[in-house]
């Protein structure tokens, strides 16, 4: 009876979750058609998420801001859940913008809010479109911009830290820009690949030491670097392999 009540509330949570995404979303839509500029509009959404969390009572505890430099950087995240955007729009500063896998585009509301303040989106398996949003993403770092990547490009149920793509490493040797590798916690079990229905729990975004970059720095060096700060931190397998 107990095991049946304690469903019967995660659904009932999870049910106001949506509700409240739902009713934030809108407002925060409708409001990005009149704010004119994107740093506002940047600081609107940012607000947005975290109100969603407290609104619902997830705790989420950020560490590590200290780390992110004044100047352009580029932050690497692992990818465990959908949730993952929003918490870091939730947990940095609104200055960053977020490159994210083209399929977005084709969900018209969060394609419009991500549009709005200023996402990058990248094509993940046609190599031609894909070359010429990296040589955009590129173009940005060049011109000093602080970029936010998922670098495994997706996520699944299993728990673990992914191969790396070197789009993000890449970029950052392109600027050059410190890399500042970020961690996320707790999101997976929140709302895992392949459910829909998300479940309460504590979110934690550790901000880590930055790695340098050069322009001759290897990218799978700097990949590993990171990796090698991400990981007992993150504390899931490494499965790179």
């Amino acid at each position: 009876m107990t095991q049946v009540m304690h469903r019967i509330g995660t659904a009932i949570w999870g049910l106001v979750m949506w509700l409240v995404f739902a009713l934030v979303c809108l407002i925060v839509i409708v409001a990005l058609v009149l704010v004119p500029t994107q740093g506002l509009r940047r600081r609107l959404v940012r607000g947005g998420t975290r109100l969603i969390f407290r609104l619902v009572g997830v705790p989420l505890d950020v560490t590590g801001l200290k780390y992110l430099p004044g100047g352009p950087c580029i932050v690497v995240s692992n990818h465990a859940s959908y949730l993952d955007g929003m918490i870091l729009t939730a947990a940095l500063p609104p200055r960053f913008s977020f490159v994210i896998k083209r399929e977005m585009t084709k969900v018209p509301f969060a394609h419009f809010l991500l549009r709005r303040i200023g996402s990058e989106f990248v094509e993940r398996e046609q190599s031609s479109q894909g070359s010429r949003d990296a040589r955009r993403i590129l173009q940005q770092a060049s011109g000093g911009s602080s970029l936010c990547f998922f670098p495994e490009g997706t996520f699944q149920a299993e728990p673990g830290l992914r191969r790396f793509r070197m789009g993000a490493f890449n970029a950052a040797k392109r600027g050059p820009v410190p890399l500042v590798p970020t961690v996320i916690r707790g999101s997976r079990h929140m709302l895992p690949a392949h459910h829909w229905m998300p479940r309460p729990g504590r979110l934690e975004v550790h901000v880590l030491p930055p790695v340098e970059t050069k322009h001759d720095a290897p990218s799978s060096e700097l990949a590993a670097q990171c990796r090698e700060i991400m990981l007992p931190v993150l504390r899931e397998p490494d499965l790179e392999s």
